[in-house]
Parts: C-alpha cells; structure tokens; sequence
C-alpha cells in the first residue's frame, strides 16, 4: 500500500507538474490584478448626460415601431432554449407575449441619440431610438466617436485626448464571455503609447473594455491560462470543462498522496522521538527534494483544497443548482401583464432632472412600477411618477415570491441591511450588482430555498437552496476564500499571495524532479565494459598497454 502510494504521487505528479505551475502562476497574477471588463459603475460614470427632452417617444411607443425589426431580428443559438421557455409560457396563457416579456427597459444617450435599451425574456438586446423608434446597431464610425466620448468623459479640462482608430469587428471574445448578447464587438485603438484598446458593443453602444497593452496581459497571462480558455477557441464543446475537471482531481490525488507522504516521512523529534541523523527532520539532501518536501509540508493542505475545489468550477454533472433563476421562474415572479404606466409614460415628465442623471430604468412586480434615475456616481433615485413611493412594498414582494414557489409556502422574511455569507460582492460582482438592503424570503421547502430580492429595483438577485449552499463552501471558499475577515482588503490579497508562493515553490520543485524522473526512466542504456580487458580493448589497447594490431 504504501509503495502504491509512491507511485501514485510520482507519476501523477510528473504528469501534473506543468499544470500545477501554470495554475499557481497565473493564479498569483489574478490574486493581484484586476479585470479588463468595465463595471456597472464605471459605464454609468463615463456615460452621457440623459437631459430628457419633450418629443421623445414613450416605451410603449418605442416597442410598437420596433415591433416587425425585433420580430425579423435573427435568433441565434445563444437564446434557442430562453425563446422556447417564453412559447412555452405563451402556450400556457402565462401573458407572456412580446411587449409582457420585456425584462429590463432603459432610457439613456448613446452617441449623442436617446435610446431605449431593453432586454426581453428571451436574453436579446436591442437598441430602439427614443426618436423614430428604429431599430439602431452602432457601427465601426460610431464606435469611434463613442471611445472618444468615453476618454472626454475621463480627461483633465483643457487636455488634448489621444487619437483613436477603428481596428475591426469581431464575433465572439473568450473575455466577454457574459455579454455574448452584445455582440458583434468594435475593437478601437487609443494612441496613448500605452497599446490602450477599447471594446465597444455593437448592439448596446456600452464600452465593455477599456484595457491597456499590460492589463490585458495580465488578463491573459492570469484568466485565460488558468481557465484553460484556449480550448474555446477550438470550438470543442464540453473539452475545457472536462479537462479542469479531470486535471483538477488527478491533482487532487497528487497533492493528498504528497502530503501523506510527507506527514509519513517527518520527523520533528517531538515528545523525544528519534529523527534523522544529525536531528534533520526530513530525509533529504538534495536541494530541490528538500525544498519540495518543506513546501509541500507547509503548503499542500492549501494546494489539495485549490485542485479539489478548482475541478468543482465546472459544476461537474451539473450537480449542484444553479444560483440564478430560469427564464420561467423569472416570469412567474414578475407576473404577467405590463403596467400601463410602464408604456404611456412620456420622458418629459421628468425635465427636472438634474445633470448628473444619466440614465432611467422602469423596474416592475406585478402590477406595481417603479421608475429610478441613475447618477453619475452609481446613487438610483426614485422618480415621483407613480404610487409605490421610493421602492417596493414587501406585500408586492411576497406576492412574486409566492407565485415563483407555487405551493410552497412562505417560511420568514428578513431585510438585511448588512451581507451574509451567500449575499455578499466579490471579484466578478461589485456592490452595483450587489446592493443593500436585501430582502431575503426563505421558502419551507425541502432544500431550504432563500430568495434575495432587491427592494428598490425589484429585481431577483440570487436564489440559494441546500445545494447552491454546499456549492458555496466546498467551491467558492476553498478555492477563492472569500469569507469573514479574509474577504477583507489587504488581507486577502496578502493571505492568496502567501499560499500561492509555496505552491509555486512546490510546482517549480515537481518540474525540475518530473524531469529528471523521466529522464532517468526513459534514459538510452549504453553498453558499458564489464571487465578492464574489455575496456582496454574498445580503447585500441591490449592490457599490457601496447597497440592492437590493426
């Protein structure tokens, strides 16, 4: 059993040992850089002012005129199952039809043009003009002019902005993965001597990266190898996921074998037990065995957790539920028909908006709305155009979640007013997406289901269940530690940056011996002479010293 064990750990390990160096490399760069992708709140502080102006077309009006160009619009793959969950709703008489499955509707100026951008149950963007209601898609020139009001929007008063220049227009990017509705992408070029390139999306307008030559870089050199996302760009189905699964376990049972191994063979000499010669407590001599022997002793109960949790990123076999509402769910939760208010709500009502609005949203539950202005500055304000006041009442609320559970009742609620420990932001979701207070509703179901829904806006945030809570621990904290004080900054990025360095001392350690492994393993034997006549013989010599004859 144990001999098993030496084997296992060396040979898995040799084969693992670059992905183990390339998965602690590029997670120190993400541990300590950040993303390429512009946040909520970054898109809200470079945009335009709105300044409403009288003669702009309501939503209903908007929907109305766009109605032939959204229905002729092509329905990729991207929403194949989302536009048969809304037929099957429509089937149902669920009054999910084109106008009832709108999702999320925004006022806001695009290249100088109001638009109204909405997102309907089916996952689709359009950009419909607030002024003739057509259907817009921004082109390569109006990418230009949009990277240059969004570096006008960042620069001192009085400075001369940098050039910029259209570079093409491209179909799928790996680090845009989210917003594949967006697409096609404008790339534009900023000459700042700095490589900055700004993507620009042709359906919505928004700049979904602004990134110079070294943070995207980083991005590659930290996100995109240690996701393995090149086996995208082969367009080989499940390849990627299967791999991080399977190279995450193997790495699992080579990092616990180690660590057995090494806890099996220290000998600290506590309670007066005999340790190596010379009171050593490890065996060995050589300088790369003993380095990889001690940081697999001080490391590796964090590099078994990381591979373990890491092959859990995929949600293997779909075992755990998902954390975001289906397209079915979400319509029962909303309701069916829109609010009159909703459509015949004209934008010069709200003249008196100041400048440093820049956008308005209608949010709706039920049969309630609500209409909020979005600052500069990230704050949402609610407009007095309505009955339901400055958010939603709980009953309206409770109301949707009872509809979303069908026959399962209502257990509590609870407005939380500070995060928890499955409703808090991380890396990916900031405090935009994340928002407080929340109202959580937790459901008497047999998974113990709890609904996080934002008062405000109304909007379903995140459901957890017993298996989204197990998903949690067992994949988020593990392998992202994001949990009490650690999610605290500096201390989490000093915590990671610690355990990283041993495992890249670790990693480097289980190259350099893999490879001197396999080449004792795999060496050509030579024939050597067994005896000094034979030796003599193959160097052109008799044993007494003269020359052979030839």
């Amino acid at each position: 059993m144990i001999r098993l064990l030496y084997l296992t750990h060396r040979w898995v390990g040799v084969a693992l040992a670059l992905f183990m160096l390339l998965w602690f490399s590029s997670g120190l760069i993400i541990a300590n850089s950040g993303s390429v992708i512009t946040t909520p709140e970054q898109r809200l502080a470079y945009r335009q002012t709105l300044n409403p102006q009288a003669g702009w077309l309501s939503l209903g009006e908007a929907l109305e005129l766009s109605a032939e160009a959204r229905a002729q619009s092509p329905h990729d793959t991207l929403h194949h199952d989302t536009l048969k969950s809304v037929e099957h709703l429509h089937r149902k008489g669920n009054g999910v039809s084109a106008e009832n499955a709108i999702v999320d509707a925004r006022l806001l100026r695009v290249d100088d043009e109001p638009i109204w951008r909405i997102e309907d149950q089916s996952g689709r963007l359009f950009s419909i003009s607030a002024l003739d209601g057509g259907l817009r898609e921004f082109s390569a020139g109006n990418s230009e002019h949009i990277a240059r009001q969004w570096l006008a929007s960042r620069a001192l008063p009085g400075g001369t902005l940098p050039a910029v220049i259209y570079l093409d227009t491209f179909d799928a990017a790996t680090s845009l993965r989210n917003y594949q509705s967006s697409r096609p992408f404008h790339r534009v070029a900023v000459d700042d001597g700095q490589g900055t390139e700004l993507i620009v999306a042709a359906k919505t307008g928004e700049v979904l990266q602004a990134a110079t030559r070294f943070e995207r870089s980083l991005y590659y050199a930290g996100n995109f190898v240690h996701l393995f996302r090149p086996l995208d760009l082969l367009n080989t189905g499940e390849l990627r996921r299967n791999t991080l699964l399977w190279a995450g376990l193997f790495a699992f049972v080579a990092g616990l074998s180690g660590m057995i191994i090494g806890w099996l063979r220290w000998k600290p000499g506590f309670f007066g037990k005999p340790t190596y010669s010379k009171g050593r407590t490890q065996p060995y001599r050589e300088f790369f065995m003993r380095y990889h022997f001690l940081a697999g002793l001080i490391g590796s109960t964090f590099a078994v957790l990381w591979a373990f949790s890491g092959s859990l990123s995929t949600n293997p076999f779909q075992v755990f539920s998902q954390a975001t509402a289906s397209d079915e769910e979400l319509a029962r939760f909303r309701g069916g028909e829109l609010p009159s208010i909703i459509k015949t709500w004209k934008p010069e009502a709200s003249r008196d908006i100041d400048d440093n609005v820049v956008e308005l949203g209608w949010s709706r539950v039920g049969d309630e709305a609500l209409l909020l202005a979005y600052t500069r500055d990230g704050q949402r304000v609610a407009q007095n155009v309505t009955e339901t006041g400055s958010r939603f009442n709980d009953d309206v609320l409770l109301a949707a979640v009872q509809r979303l559970a069908g026959e399962t009742k209502i257990a509590s609620q609870e407005l939380l007013k500070d995060y928890d420990n499955y409703y808090y932001p991380n890396r990916r979701q900031g405090r935009a997406e994340r928002p407080l207070p929340v109202l959580r509703v937790d459901l008497t179901d047999a998974s113990y289901t709890s609904i996080y829904i934002d008062p405000q806006d109304g909007r379903l945030l995140t459901k957890m269940d017993t298996s989204r809570r197990a998903y949690r621990w067992l994949y988020t904290a593990l392998h992202h530690w994001d949990f009490g004080w650690l999610h605290q900054r500096p201390l989490w990025t000093i915590w990671m940056t610690t355990w990283i360095l041993f495992g890249l001392v670790l990693s480097v350690s289980s190259v350099v011996l893999g490879w001197r492994r396999l080449r004792r393993t795999f060496r050509v034997k030579v024939w050597a002479p067994e005896t000094s006549e034979e030796a003599a013989s193959v160097r052109g010599l008799t044993p007494a010293g003269g020359a052979t004859e030839p």
